[in-house]
């Protein structure tokens, strides 16, 4: 059986975006924050570029291309002094913009090497890490998403979960907003007797509007107060390089991808909700127990969810690879909208990098 593809090779649709990338000019998580605390660097991967993550001593984020300039070093080896990072084999420092900025032994009588590394902009917004991997000229132009709901003082409660598939991106986005899986859910019920009511590309979005059964499961479905929102439905929509959910204005969601290779993504999961309710009462669980009780949730209901979906796509990422060559009949017309986007988004990023 021969390898899948190139891109360049591709001869349809679903091949091309079997192994397109993301667009490198957005915003992307690519870790939480509460596992950067001062003083600590990791190592993240955004499309098999290594890029090394680090808070300085006064609370600031910081991103650098993950080699040292003099031996080649990952830095994330090294340790973080003050707000600069230092290989771990000479101790050559670098600042935030990646200049070299120290070489604390004897140079031999050479002046400072006029070396640097590629510095990436950096944030931390919704407990999450950002970096924008692209031309950082247009770091300014992206928005990391809004989200209203999860800022202010009486912001809704949201607990962050993320998992590693060895998958291709475009995997999962088919699977987030395919509702035509519910089977492989049949015991969790998130959603079930989806009938799709809407199937749109605009720009660089695809809206998908399913007349559905939301939140049915036996225990989950105790928590949803039906008198206060409106389950029977739900939109969704493929913001590209994003994926969210809407159900009655009170239940939602964000995905947000990281590209980590061509096989590999990292995908970060915020649902957050407006209330619950106290099972079997009209009582509605008071805001300060709704993150403890997320977290929960997310450990016994919302992640063994997720690794279902997980183990599903890791699968297809196999079967993919043996049988790219056969064709796939899918019944869901937003699937090649989807596609279509992801396809589309990457000859852009192509045509504007030089590339084939």
């Amino acid at each position: 059986m021969s390898a899948p593809p190139t891109f360049a090779d591709a001869r349809n649709r679903r091949q091309k975006a079997r192994v397109a990338g993301l667009h490198p000019d957005y915003w992307y998580a690519v870790e939480h924050a509460r596992a950067l605390p001062r003083g600590r660097a990791v190592e993240v991967k955004f499309w098999n570029q290594s890029i090394a993550l680090f808070r300085g001593d006064d609370g600031g984020v910081r991103a650098l291309e993950n080699r040292c300039a003099h031996r080649h070093l990952p830095l994330t080896l090294g340790s973080v002094e003050g707000c600069r990072l230092t290989c771990m084999y000479h101790g050559w420092s670098y600042d935030e913009s990646g200049r070299l900025a120290d070489v604390p032994h004897d140079r031999f009588g050479h002046p400072m090497p006029a070396v640097g590394l590629r510095a990436y902009p950096a944030r931390v917004r919704y407990g999450l890490v950002w970096i924008f991997p692209g031309d950082p000229a247009r770091a300014t132009e992206r928005r990391i998403p809004d989200i209203p709901e999860l800022e202010g003082r009486d912001r809704w409660a949201c607990v962050p979960l993320d998992f590693t598939w060895r998958a291709h991106h475009s995997l999962i986005v088919d699977n987030v907003s395919d509702f035509s899986h519910a089977w492989l859910h049949r015991k969790y019920r998130p959603f079930s007797d989806a009938r799709l009511t809407r199937c749109e590309a605009i720009g660089d979005r695809v809206y998908v509007g399913y007349q559905t059964k939301v939140g049915r499961g036996k225990i989950s479905g105790l928590f949803v107060d039906r008198r206060r929102v409106n389950t029977d439905a739900m939109d969704l929509c493929y913001e590209y390089p994003y994926q969210w959910s809407d159900t009655g204005g009170k239940i939602k969601h964000w995905c947000f991808f990281l590209p980590i290779d061509e096989r590999t993504t990292r995908t970060f999961f915020l649902f957050y909700f407006e209330s619950l309710r106290v099972p079997l009462t009209r009582v509605r669980i008071p805001r300060a127990l709704m993150t403890p009780l997320l977290r929960v949730a997310n450990r016994l209901l919302v992640a063994p969810l997720l690794r279902q979906d997980g183990a599903a796509v890791e699968a297809e990422q196999q079967a993919y690879e043996t049988h790219h060559a056969l064709p796939v009949p899918d019944l869901n017309p937003a699937v090649a909208l989807f596609q279509q986007l992801t396809v589309r988004k990457w000859e852009e990023h192509l045509e504007r990098a030089g590339g084939v």
